[in-house]
């Protein structure tokens, strides 16, 4: 029996954008999703884009029911800022102040933990059109966001978050092609992310000042990059992109400063953002209360391929190349590696190098295409889904009885939800929607996890 502390946390994930969806009045703004899938509809997958998504919306006195009868004991989503400010500053929509308060007091009636997050990679588009994360005015929106978010709902959320995963829009949207804008840009995406982060200690601060009894934190996907083998040059390679990718915004968060040798990689590519001192500091002395931590599969790297003068160009191919390990364990429906280890090499990371801050296990979970045909007798037989979260837990357990100050186990995701490109190809949750119906089921993984929450442990 794998028995987890007192007061342990089970619930899952899931955010505004991907699961509200748009209804005809409701005085959203237009996102940068909405915006790019009315722009190029053929980059989602199957056509669909973020207006319908799992239309919580409109069912959400339904839907928070599945929250109590999957065994819940918090729960984590998102308030869309641009459903709250449709033009990213200015007037708010009451609507979607009443639809939040509604929602917040429905599940906190249920004696349900609810955490909030301000920002899961949706900008309204009226700031996207003004340069987005580049400018530093979305910096100041986001801030005084956060504050609105504070005032409006502070008596009903405790527990807050910045952002999910803010590496993710700067990779895949100034590195990649996965996320609006869309433009491969080194230097534009060291600005965002140093902008994001600025936004996140700004809101910190606000969030300190407005409500001093109140928690917040940032979700970082802190993905171990281990390297190919014990070379020096996989071994720098994957210290740099552990650097890159998960100390470029934990160490900030936490610390309250930058790692020194990524400032000079930085400074070396001269892609260093343009700061001042007084931001400097506001990042220094406004630290987060605890961590938000997903994980879903390691980060294998490499030496570069790439070994002349820095080419601004290439961006992080500079430093280190992916590498797809022979013989690993993989989801064939997905195809990620799964590797169960990550868990507790972050959370012996978390104990021996931030001062072991409690901590959270935010996201985990095992996406599966064409999930239809796992169906007997109208209920989906995600067997491989309670497997992939025991193995998963088992080396939660291990570092927990290590030492690792973790509170809570999150599952991606309650009901399978909108996925940004890839739209509904794999599903995550714990209960089914069907698309054309909007019909939600329960799968087995649904009624094992309120098992698993009732004997906090299994």
């Amino acid at each position: 029996m794998y028995k987890f502390p007192d007061g342990f946390l089970w619930g899952t994930s899931t955010s505004g954008p991907q699961s509200e969806g748009v209804e005809p009045g409701d005085g959203k703004g237009m996102s940068n999703w909405d915006y790019w899938f009315q722009e190029a509809p053929e980059k989602f997958h199957n056509g669909v884009g973020p207006g319908r998504t799992s239309t919580f919306y409109k069912n959400y006195k339904e839907d928070i029911d599945f929250l109590e009868q999957t065994g819940h004991t918090t729960f984590r989503t998102s308030i869309q800022w641009s459903r709250l400010i449709p033009e990213g500053v200015g007037e708010v929509n009451q609507q979607a102040v009443e639809f939040y308060r509604d929602v917040f007091e429905r599940i906190n009636a249920k004696g349900i933990k609810l955490m909030m997050n301000l920002y899961h990679f949706d900008l309204p588009y009226a700031l996207q059109e003004k340069g987005g994360w580049e400018n530093k005015e979305t910096v100041y929106a986001f801030r005084d966001f956060a504050a609105t978010c504070f005032e409006l709902f502070g008596d009903l959320v405790d527990t807050w978050f910045t952002f999910n995963e803010p590496i993710v829009p700067v990779e895949a949207g100034y590195l990649g092609d996965f996320h609006y804008p869309a433009k491969h840009d080194f230097k534009a995406a060291i600005q965002v992310g140093y902008n994001t982060q600025l936004a996140s200690s700004m809101a910190v601060e606000a969030c300190h000042r407005l409500n001093p009894d109140h928690r917040i934190s940032v979700i970082l996907n802190l993905t171990p990059a281990y390297p190919k083998s014990d070379s020096p040059e996989d071994k720098k390679a994957a210290r740099i992109a552990e650097l890159f990718q998960a100390k470029s915004f934990l160490d900030p968060s936490v610390k309250g400063e930058y790692p020194e040798e990524l400032v000079q990689i930085v400074k070396d590519a001269n892609a260093l953002p343009e700061y001042t001192d007084e931001e400097l500091d506001i990042i220094k002395n406004n630290t987060v209360d605890f961590l938000g931590v997903n994980y879903y599969q390691p980060l294998r790297v490499q030496a570069p391929s790439h070994t002349g003068d820095i080419d601004v160009a290439l961006g992080l191919e500079n430093y280190f190349d992916n590498y797809i390990m022979p013989g690993r364990k993989i989801n064939p429906h997905r195809g990620w590696e799964i590797y169960e280890q990550g868990i507790y090499d972050i959370a012996m990371d978390i104990k021996e190098n931030y001062d072991n801050i409690e901590w959270i296990l935010t996201e985990n979970g095992m996406g599966v295409e064409g999930e239809e045909k796992f169906k007997v007798d109208g209920m989906i037989q995600d067997d491989y889904r309670i497997e992939f979260i025991q193995n998963h837990l088992k080396e939660l357990h291990r570092a927990i009885q290590d030492g690792a100050n973790c509170h809570g186990y999150m599952l991606w995701t309650f009901i399978d939800c909108w996925s940004w490109l890839n739209a509904y190809k794999n599903r995550y949750g714990l209960v089914e929607l069907d698309l054309e119906t909007q019909e939600k089921t329960m799968k087995k993984s649904g009624y094992w996890f309120k098992e698993l929450s009732e004997n906090n442990g299994f």
